[in-house]
Protein backbone atom coordinates (compact mmCIF):
# COMPACT_ATOMS: atom_id res chain seq x y z
CA UNK A 1 0.00 0.00 0.00
CA UNK A 2 1.44 3.53 -0.95
CA UNK A 3 -0.91 5.93 0.34
CA UNK A 4 -3.75 6.57 2.85
CA UNK A 5 -6.45 7.17 0.17
CA UNK A 6 -10.00 5.19 0.52
CA UNK A 7 -10.94 3.78 -2.75
CA UNK A 8 -8.11 5.65 -4.60
CA UNK A 9 -10.38 8.10 -5.04
CA UNK A 10 -8.38 11.67 -4.58
CA UNK A 11 -5.76 13.16 -6.41
CA UNK A 12 -2.24 12.01 -5.25
CA UNK A 13 1.17 12.81 -7.35
CA UNK A 14 4.47 12.08 -7.21
CA UNK A 15 7.66 14.12 -8.00
CA UNK A 16 10.13 11.69 -10.07
CA UNK A 17 12.46 13.98 -11.92
CA UNK A 18 15.51 12.50 -9.48
CA UNK A 19 14.53 8.85 -10.77
CA UNK A 20 13.84 9.99 -14.10
CA UNK A 21 17.89 11.55 -14.02
CA UNK A 22 18.83 7.83 -12.41
CA UNK A 23 16.69 6.26 -15.30
CA UNK A 24 18.14 8.03 -18.29
CA UNK A 25 21.70 7.72 -16.72
CA UNK A 26 21.21 3.88 -16.96
CA UNK A 27 20.09 3.30 -20.33
CA UNK A 28 21.91 6.04 -21.75
CA UNK A 29 25.13 6.12 -20.65
CA UNK A 30 26.89 3.72 -22.90
CA UNK A 31 24.89 3.75 -25.77
CA UNK A 32 27.47 2.95 -28.33
CA UNK A 33 26.97 3.41 -32.49
CA UNK A 34 29.62 1.85 -35.04
CA UNK A 35 29.69 1.98 -38.46
CA UNK A 36 32.27 2.45 -41.77
CA UNK A 37 34.94 1.96 -38.80
CA UNK A 38 33.79 4.73 -36.56
CA UNK A 39 32.15 4.30 -33.11
CA UNK A 40 30.31 7.38 -31.04
CA UNK A 41 29.28 6.34 -27.94
CA UNK A 42 27.24 8.17 -25.10
CA UNK A 43 29.78 9.37 -22.32
CA UNK A 44 27.46 10.93 -19.93
CA UNK A 45 24.03 12.66 -19.41
CA UNK A 46 24.94 16.10 -18.90
CA UNK A 47 21.76 17.97 -17.61
CA UNK A 48 18.16 16.56 -17.29
CA UNK A 49 15.70 19.65 -16.47
CA UNK A 50 11.93 20.32 -16.25
CA UNK A 51 9.54 17.86 -14.72
CA UNK A 52 8.35 14.49 -14.16
CA UNK A 53 5.33 13.43 -12.09
CA UNK A 54 3.37 10.35 -11.93
CA UNK A 55 -0.41 11.13 -10.78
CA UNK A 56 -4.01 9.44 -10.08
CA UNK A 57 -7.29 10.06 -10.16
CA UNK A 58 -9.98 8.02 -8.96
CA UNK A 59 -7.55 5.04 -9.77
CA UNK A 60 -6.60 6.01 -13.36
CA UNK A 61 -2.41 6.66 -13.21
CA UNK A 62 -1.10 8.91 -15.82
CA UNK A 63 2.52 10.27 -16.13
CA UNK A 64 3.00 14.02 -16.93
CA UNK A 65 6.18 14.92 -17.93
CA UNK A 66 7.95 17.81 -20.01
CA UNK A 67 11.93 17.23 -19.93
CA UNK A 68 14.67 18.80 -21.96
CA UNK A 69 18.27 16.91 -22.00
CA UNK A 70 21.61 17.16 -22.96
CA UNK A 71 23.74 14.02 -23.63
CA UNK A 72 27.62 14.47 -23.95
CA UNK A 73 29.32 11.81 -26.89
CA UNK A 74 32.59 11.31 -28.20
CA UNK A 75 34.26 9.18 -31.02
CA UNK A 76 38.36 9.00 -30.89
CA UNK A 77 38.26 12.04 -33.34
CA UNK A 78 35.60 13.98 -32.28
CA UNK A 79 33.05 14.58 -29.60
CA UNK A 80 29.88 17.01 -29.03
CA UNK A 81 26.58 17.43 -27.39
CA UNK A 82 22.97 15.86 -28.25
CA UNK A 83 20.28 18.14 -27.25
CA UNK A 84 17.09 16.99 -26.69
CA UNK A 85 14.49 20.45 -26.40
CA UNK A 86 11.65 18.31 -25.79
CA UNK A 87 10.47 15.11 -24.20
CA UNK A 88 7.18 15.38 -23.18
CA UNK A 89 4.28 12.58 -22.01
CA UNK A 90 2.09 14.00 -25.50
CA UNK A 91 5.66 13.53 -27.42
CA UNK A 92 5.00 11.86 -30.48
CA UNK A 93 7.88 9.09 -31.29
CA UNK A 94 8.58 11.36 -34.82
CA UNK A 95 8.35 14.54 -33.60
CA UNK A 96 11.71 14.18 -31.10
CA UNK A 97 13.97 16.51 -31.97
CA UNK A 98 17.70 15.60 -31.62
CA UNK A 99 20.01 18.89 -32.30
CA UNK A 100 23.91 18.25 -32.52
CA UNK A 101 26.52 20.74 -31.72
CA UNK A 102 30.52 19.36 -31.81
CA UNK A 103 33.35 20.70 -29.68
CA UNK A 104 35.64 19.09 -32.78
CA UNK A 105 34.12 17.64 -35.92
CA UNK A 106 35.02 14.69 -37.82
CA UNK A 107 32.59 14.00 -41.01
CA UNK A 108 32.53 11.01 -40.44
CA UNK A 109 30.51 11.11 -36.93
CA UNK A 110 27.24 12.98 -38.23
CA UNK A 111 25.75 9.89 -40.21
CA UNK A 112 26.59 7.37 -37.71
CA UNK A 113 24.92 9.68 -35.14
CA UNK A 114 21.69 10.23 -36.84
CA UNK A 115 21.36 6.79 -38.05
CA UNK A 116 22.39 4.48 -35.94
CA UNK A 117 23.15 6.59 -32.52
CA UNK A 118 19.93 8.69 -32.38
CA UNK A 119 17.29 5.73 -32.85
CA UNK A 120 19.14 3.65 -29.89
CA UNK A 121 18.09 7.14 -27.88
CA UNK A 122 14.63 7.65 -29.21
CA UNK A 123 13.94 3.92 -28.24
CA UNK A 124 14.72 5.25 -24.47
CA UNK A 125 12.36 8.06 -24.83
CA UNK A 126 9.70 5.93 -25.91
CA UNK A 127 9.71 3.60 -23.21
CA UNK A 128 10.39 6.08 -20.42
CA UNK A 129 6.40 6.90 -20.17
CA UNK A 130 5.27 3.36 -19.58
CA UNK A 131 8.23 2.41 -17.73
CA UNK A 132 7.49 5.54 -15.43
CA UNK A 133 4.13 4.60 -14.88
CA UNK A 134 4.52 0.73 -14.13
CA UNK A 135 7.76 1.49 -11.17
CA UNK A 136 5.77 4.41 -9.47
CA UNK A 137 2.37 3.92 -9.74
CA UNK A 138 2.36 1.46 -6.61
CA UNK A 139 3.30 4.28 -4.10
CA UNK A 140 0.66 6.77 -5.05
CA UNK A 141 -2.06 3.29 -4.83
CA UNK A 142 -3.89 1.33 -2.42
CA UNK A 143 -3.30 -1.91 -3.38
CA UNK A 144 -6.44 -3.29 -5.25
CA UNK A 145 -7.39 -5.41 -2.42
CA UNK A 146 -8.21 -2.32 -0.39
CA UNK A 147 -10.43 -1.14 -3.20
CA UNK A 148 -13.65 -1.64 -2.61
CA UNK A 149 -15.39 0.63 -5.43
CA UNK A 150 -16.03 -1.47 -9.20
CA UNK A 151 -14.80 1.81 -10.90
CA UNK A 152 -11.76 3.02 -9.49
CA UNK A 153 -10.69 -0.90 -8.85
CA UNK A 154 -11.41 -1.26 -13.35
CA UNK A 155 -9.25 1.86 -13.64
CA UNK A 156 -6.38 0.78 -11.55
CA UNK A 157 -6.43 -2.67 -14.07
CA UNK A 158 -6.55 0.05 -17.35
CA UNK A 159 -3.92 2.08 -15.82
CA UNK A 160 -1.20 -0.68 -17.06
CA UNK A 161 -2.52 -1.80 -19.83
CA UNK A 162 -0.44 -0.39 -23.00
CA UNK A 163 -2.04 1.25 -25.46
CA UNK A 164 -1.82 -0.05 -29.39
CA UNK A 165 -0.16 2.88 -31.01
CA UNK A 166 -0.42 3.25 -34.62
CA UNK A 167 2.96 4.09 -35.99
CA UNK A 168 2.35 7.24 -37.96
CA UNK A 169 3.75 10.37 -39.71
CA UNK A 170 2.95 14.59 -38.90
CA UNK A 171 -0.50 14.60 -37.32
CA UNK A 172 -1.77 16.36 -39.87
CA UNK A 173 -0.39 13.92 -42.99
CA UNK A 174 -1.99 11.19 -44.75
CA UNK A 175 -1.23 7.49 -43.88
CA UNK A 176 1.29 5.66 -46.05
CA UNK A 177 -0.19 3.97 -48.85
CA UNK A 178 0.79 0.67 -47.49
CA UNK A 179 -1.33 -0.05 -44.62
CA UNK A 180 -2.38 -3.59 -42.59
CA UNK A 181 -5.64 -4.85 -43.61
CA UNK A 182 -8.65 -3.17 -41.59
CA UNK A 183 -11.36 -5.43 -40.20
CA UNK A 184 -13.91 -6.68 -41.65
CA UNK A 185 -16.23 -4.97 -39.04
CA UNK A 186 -15.41 -1.35 -40.95
CA UNK A 187 -15.43 -1.19 -44.51
CA UNK A 188 -13.60 1.50 -46.22
CA UNK A 189 -15.16 4.52 -45.61
CA UNK A 190 -15.58 7.31 -48.42
CA UNK A 191 -17.39 10.50 -47.77
CA UNK A 192 -19.13 10.43 -51.38
CA UNK A 193 -20.56 6.91 -50.26
CA UNK A 194 -22.03 8.13 -46.95
CA UNK A 195 -25.77 8.55 -48.30
CA UNK A 196 -28.28 8.96 -45.66
CA UNK A 197 -30.09 5.77 -44.57
CA UNK A 198 -32.41 7.32 -42.45
CA UNK A 199 -34.17 10.73 -42.14
CA UNK A 200 -31.88 12.84 -40.20
CA UNK A 201 -31.05 16.41 -38.81
CA UNK A 202 -28.66 18.39 -37.29
CA UNK A 203 -27.58 18.78 -33.74
CA UNK A 204 -25.53 21.50 -31.85
CA UNK A 205 -23.87 21.68 -28.30
CA UNK A 206 -20.66 22.22 -26.31
CA UNK A 207 -19.35 22.21 -23.14
CA UNK A 208 -16.20 24.44 -21.36
CA UNK A 209 -13.40 22.35 -20.05
CA UNK A 210 -10.54 23.85 -16.99
CA UNK A 211 -7.66 23.69 -19.54
CA UNK A 212 -6.01 24.37 -22.85
CA UNK A 213 -6.88 23.93 -26.14
CA UNK A 214 -3.97 21.81 -26.83
CA UNK A 215 -4.43 19.45 -23.82
CA UNK A 216 -8.13 18.93 -24.91
CA UNK A 217 -7.21 18.08 -28.59
CA UNK A 218 -4.13 15.54 -27.88
CA UNK A 219 -6.87 13.68 -25.08
CA UNK A 220 -9.66 13.23 -28.18
CA UNK A 221 -7.07 11.62 -30.53
CA UNK A 222 -4.31 10.10 -29.10
CA UNK A 223 -4.39 6.49 -28.34
CA UNK A 224 -2.62 6.84 -24.72
CA UNK A 225 -4.74 9.43 -23.36
CA UNK A 226 -8.12 7.74 -25.18
CA UNK A 227 -7.35 4.97 -23.56
CA UNK A 228 -7.44 6.77 -20.26
CA UNK A 229 -10.80 8.34 -20.82
CA UNK A 230 -12.25 5.45 -22.48
CA UNK A 231 -11.32 2.71 -19.77
CA UNK A 232 -10.52 0.43 -22.59
CA UNK A 233 -7.73 -0.72 -25.24
CA UNK A 234 -8.64 1.85 -28.03
CA UNK A 235 -7.70 0.92 -32.12
CA UNK A 236 -7.15 4.97 -32.62
CA UNK A 237 -5.19 5.77 -36.05
CA UNK A 238 -4.91 9.34 -35.55
CA UNK A 239 -4.37 10.77 -39.10
CA UNK A 240 -6.45 11.93 -41.38
CA UNK A 241 -7.96 9.40 -43.24
CA UNK A 242 -7.42 7.11 -40.23
CA UNK A 243 -9.91 4.78 -38.51
CA UNK A 244 -11.37 4.20 -34.90
CA UNK A 245 -12.93 2.18 -32.99
CA UNK A 246 -13.93 2.96 -29.07
CA UNK A 247 -15.74 1.11 -26.16
CA UNK A 248 -15.69 -2.39 -27.33
CA UNK A 249 -16.13 -1.60 -31.02
CA UNK A 250 -19.69 0.32 -30.13
CA UNK A 251 -18.28 3.33 -31.60
CA UNK A 252 -16.40 3.49 -35.15
CA UNK A 253 -15.27 5.86 -38.10
CA UNK A 254 -13.06 7.89 -39.88
CA UNK A 255 -10.90 11.22 -38.74
CA UNK A 256 -11.81 13.46 -41.94
CA UNK A 257 -9.22 16.52 -41.10
CA UNK A 258 -7.38 17.45 -38.28
CA UNK A 259 -6.23 20.97 -37.33
CA UNK A 260 -3.66 20.10 -34.34
CA UNK A 261 -5.20 22.34 -31.46
CA UNK A 262 -8.24 23.55 -33.41
CA UNK A 263 -10.63 20.94 -34.60
CA UNK A 264 -11.64 17.58 -35.70
CA UNK A 265 -13.77 16.50 -38.63
CA UNK A 266 -14.72 13.08 -38.57
CA UNK A 267 -17.06 10.60 -39.61
CA UNK A 268 -18.82 8.63 -36.56
CA UNK A 269 -21.34 5.81 -36.12
CA UNK A 270 -23.11 3.78 -33.51
CA UNK A 271 -22.44 0.15 -34.24
CA UNK A 272 -26.28 -0.73 -34.29
CA UNK A 273 -27.15 1.63 -36.75
CA UNK A 274 -27.88 0.83 -40.45
CA UNK A 275 -25.08 -0.26 -42.37
CA UNK A 276 -22.94 2.31 -43.97
CA UNK A 277 -24.92 5.26 -42.08
CA UNK A 278 -22.02 7.60 -40.92
CA UNK A 279 -22.42 11.36 -38.75
CA UNK A 280 -20.34 13.67 -39.67
CA UNK A 281 -18.83 15.60 -37.05
CA UNK A 282 -17.01 18.94 -36.45
CA UNK A 283 -15.50 19.30 -33.01
CA UNK A 284 -14.27 22.87 -32.92
CA UNK A 285 -11.62 23.83 -29.49
CA UNK A 286 -11.81 27.42 -28.71
CA UNK A 287 -9.26 28.53 -25.88
CA UNK A 288 -10.22 31.34 -23.56
CA UNK A 289 -8.65 32.43 -20.49
CA UNK A 290 -7.77 29.51 -18.45
CA UNK A 291 -10.41 27.67 -20.18
CA UNK A 292 -11.50 25.82 -23.60
CA UNK A 293 -15.15 25.74 -25.02
CA UNK A 294 -15.56 22.79 -27.28
CA UNK A 295 -17.96 22.82 -30.24
CA UNK A 296 -19.88 19.73 -31.46
CA UNK A 297 -21.47 20.18 -34.69
CA UNK A 298 -23.34 17.03 -35.90
CA UNK A 299 -24.87 16.27 -39.55
CA UNK A 300 -26.60 13.56 -40.52
CA UNK A 301 -28.22 12.33 -36.69
CA UNK A 302 -31.33 10.12 -37.87
CA UNK A 303 -34.64 11.32 -36.67
CA UNK A 304 -35.56 10.14 -33.09
CA UNK A 305 -31.71 9.29 -32.27
CA UNK A 306 -31.34 12.81 -30.89
CA UNK A 307 -31.44 12.85 -27.45
CA UNK A 308 -29.43 9.23 -27.81
CA UNK A 309 -26.26 10.64 -29.98
CA UNK A 310 -26.32 13.67 -27.62
CA UNK A 311 -26.42 11.72 -24.03
CA UNK A 312 -23.66 9.26 -25.60
CA UNK A 313 -21.23 12.10 -25.94
CA UNK A 314 -22.23 13.81 -22.36
CA UNK A 315 -21.93 10.59 -20.64
CA UNK A 316 -18.92 8.90 -22.85
CA UNK A 317 -16.80 11.72 -24.09
CA UNK A 318 -17.35 14.85 -21.86
CA UNK A 319 -17.98 13.93 -18.63
CA UNK A 320 -15.32 10.95 -18.33
CA UNK A 321 -13.00 13.39 -19.97
CA UNK A 322 -13.39 15.50 -17.15
CA UNK A 323 -13.64 13.44 -14.47
CA UNK A 324 -10.51 11.13 -15.74
CA UNK A 325 -8.27 14.43 -16.57
CA UNK A 326 -9.56 16.84 -14.01
CA UNK A 327 -10.62 19.19 -16.44
CA UNK A 328 -13.77 20.81 -14.80
CA UNK A 329 -16.70 19.96 -12.83
CA UNK A 330 -19.11 17.19 -14.02
CA UNK A 331 -22.93 18.14 -13.31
Amino acid sequence: MGVQNPNNWHWVDKNCIQWSKDYFTKKLVGLKATADGTTVKVTSLRSLTGDADVCQRKGRIISIFDLQMKLSFESETAKGVISIPEIAFDTEPEDYQFNLSFDKEDEKIRPVLRRNLIPQIKEVLINFGPTLIQVHGSDIQEDASHVHSKFTKENQKLSYIKPKVVERTAINKSVDTKKEPQSESISDIKEEDNVPKYNVTTLDFSSTFNTTAEQLYTTLIQPERVALWTRSEPDVNPVEGGRFRLFGRNIEGKFLKLIPNKSIEMLWRINDWKEGHYTRIIITLNQGEGETKMNFHLEGVPIGEEELVQQNFEDKYIKTIKMTFGFGAVL
